[in-house]
């Protein structure tokens, strides 16, 4: 079969390209060459009949994406299908199942029936839950088997990280956090362990070969990205990056689209420097980063650390935010936990947008100004990201039996939106 890649090289505008570029309010054609050169993904496995394309490129709006999955000890199909309606309930763009234990497989199934957005995997961890976690029985072929299964199934994208090799080790050890990637540091303990070199990149064309069978998009994984701001843009990440590099411009000579993770902590002063090496480095694949987490002391409010330089990153190239919730760092995210991280990365990736100079992304803010000038409150909880919330959070704060005219922040009497209107009606009569 052609890829989306494929055809974009030949010229052909798809109806995927066709419908994505309604969303972006963009020329299909724009898309159509963006895809070919690399600098655009459009991740969407045939076999996922329900998705709607959409496309990741830093010319785009800025995408967010929710990783959900159940732990070996905790959770269910039932609470992660329950976590998947509230990841698209809040708008996400990309959800990943990172699933690892019993009742993997059937919740990854059910999660493609049910998803209208892309989904991508891990396939490492369930090649590594399969052997019984036992590194000692991790063989190559395990980590091939996973991921032509999933891509059969209909996942759009998969992390595989193939850019950490042997050579990369020792500069990881000396980490004060080390590797904190759950699939990079299984790859470094069977390299440690075999003395060979990552399987990953050691079988690339054939893992080339299933992801262009299935038109899944790979995402190159960050094995090495920092744990902690002591470690950020140190000698393994930028090695790694290098490596990632060179696995971009092998993707495209096999016609697979591809985009690039990046790292976790970073300090805010290096979120610029971390965006356009990558850039520069990869040739201008889209970027999808993990935050950045900005600093370290953050427990239990992550998700605005990883907000706050969610922004930084998209304003500066990045094209995919994977969100962080107030559970990072902490344990498996529970429903409110999943709903607040995804708002937060959505604000972040929105406040990017408008920066970027995206005119119709700006154009929501407007009408939002419009609304609070007339305090039309139906209308404002209609514009904002989170309007159920912000509704919910109006009425428990309304003074009963009072008009709707003003908020009890400052009552009718201290009102600066009535005063103004007041004020503009004086000026009208002398004018």
């Amino acid at each position: 079969m052609k890829t989306q890649l494929d055809e974009a090289r030949s010229g052909i505008v798809t109806d995927q390209v066709r419908e994505a570029a309604v969303s972006e309010h963009t020329d299909p054609e724009k898309i159509r060459q963006e895809i070919a050169e690399g600098l655009a993904v459009l991740t969407l496995n045939p076999a996922h009949g329900n998705c709607r394309p959409t496309v990741v490129g830093r010319t785009y709006r800025t995408k967010v994406n929710a990783n959900i999955g159940r732990s070996p000890g905790r959770s269910d199909l039932c609470a992660e299908i329950e976590k998947l309606e509230s990841v698209i309930d809040a708008g996400a763009d990309f959800v990943m199942d990172l699933s690892v234990g019993e009742d993997s497989d059937a919740i990854r199934m059910e999660m493609l029936a049910k998803s209208p957005i892309p989904l991508g995997t891990v396939p490492m961890y369930e090649a590594f839950w399969k052997v019984g976690g036992d590194i000692a029985n991790l063989e190559p072929s395990h980590l091939i088997d996973a991921i032509a299964h999933q891509a059969e199934q209909g996942v759009d994208f998969m992390t595989i990280h193939a850019g950490l090799l042997r050579e990369h080790l020792e500069a990881s050890a000396a980490r004060k956090m080390g590797i904190v990637s759950r699939g990079g540091s299984i790859i470094a303990e069977w390299m440690a362990r075999n003395n060979c070199e990552n399987p990953f990149f050691s079988n690339w064309d054939e893992i080339m070969a299933i992801c262009h069978d299935h038109d899944v998009t790979v995402s190159l994984g960050d094995g090495l990205r920092p744990g902690c701001l002591a470690d950020a843009s140190d000698e393994a990440q930028f090695a790694e990056l290098d490596v990632l590099g060179d696995l971009v411009l092998r993707c495209r000579e096999k016609g697979v689209q591809v985009m690039v993770e990046g790292p976790g902590h970073v300090p805010y002063d290096q979120i610029q420097m971390n965006v356009e090496r990558q850039i520069e480095k990869c040739h201008g694949a889209p970027f999808y980063v993990l935050g950045p987490i900005v600093t370290d002391i953050a427990a239990g409010y992550d998700h605005i650390a990883s907000a706050i330089g969610g922004t930084a990153a998209a304003f500066y190239g990045a094209a995919l935010l994977c969100y962080v919730t107030p559970a990072e760092h902490l344990g498996l995210p529970t429903l409110e936990d999943v709903h607040e991280g995804i708002i937060a990365h959505r604000i972040a990736a929105h406040a990017a947008d408008v920066a970027k100079g995206l005119s119709w992304v700006k154009d929501r803010d407007n009408k939002m100004s419009d609304a609070r000038a007339e305090l039309d409150w139906k209308a404002q909880f209609g514009i904002a990201l989170d309007g159920k919330t912000a509704k919910e959070k109006y009425e428990s704060m309304k003074v009963e039996g009072e008009d709707d005219d003003h908020c009890s922040m400052c009552g009718k009497d201290f009102c600066s939106v009535r005063t103004s209107k007041r004020f503009k009606e004086e000026l009208a009569k002398h004018s």
